[in-house]
């Protein structure tokens, strides 16, 4: 296992979750929600950052199937608009299937109310995604998911797309 700090990141249409593990990539916890807008990109750079993290893992939401939708099209434009915002800091785009699913399920094993879950939710979900990617890495002794490269017009301050 890779030493350092990951964020795990659940990227929603009305939330985004966030999750961070210790150094030693043993466990992930829940650590915010934003709200996707205008400063989420920023929001998340800055505690990457701050927090001196060696990696992020974004949450590919693919279908049941393996293809490819909206949400997917929609987390790997965010991952890139990230990569490109904490550079050199790698993020990699992690297979979230079920990871909701699974976060719903653990607030159902601790009676969370329905109603009190929403702010929670993705945090748990970003846990998923996070201690899955980790969890794998362990397993297989390799980096989790895929790189997301920045493409050559956004390095030369074109795009973000």
């Amino acid at each position: 296992m890779r030493p350092g700090k990951r964020y795990g990141i659940d990227v929603g249409k009305a939330r985004i979750g966030i999750a961070e593990c210790d150094a030693e990539g043993v466990l992930a916890t829940p650590v915010a929600t934003v709200r996707p807008g205008a400063s989420d990109i920023r929001k998340v750079a800055r505690l990457v950052r701050q927090n001196n993290a060696v990696e992020v893992i974004v949450g590919l939401p693919v279908t049941m199937r393996g293809g490819e939708d909206s949400s997917t099209r929609r987390a790997r434009k965010w991952a890139r608009r990230l990569a490109w915002a904490i550079r050199p800091v790698p993020v990699r785009l992690f297979d979230e299937r079920l990871s909701t699913v699974s976060a719903h399920a653990m607030l159902d094993a601790v009676k969370r109310d329905v109603h009190d879950r929403r702010d929670v939710v993705d945090q748990v979900a970003a846990v998923v995604i996070l201690q899955t990617a980790l969890d794998n890495e362990k397993l297989t002794g390799t980096p989790p998911g895929e790189p997301v490269e920045i493409a050559d017009r956004e390095a030369s301050g074109g795009s973000n797309e």
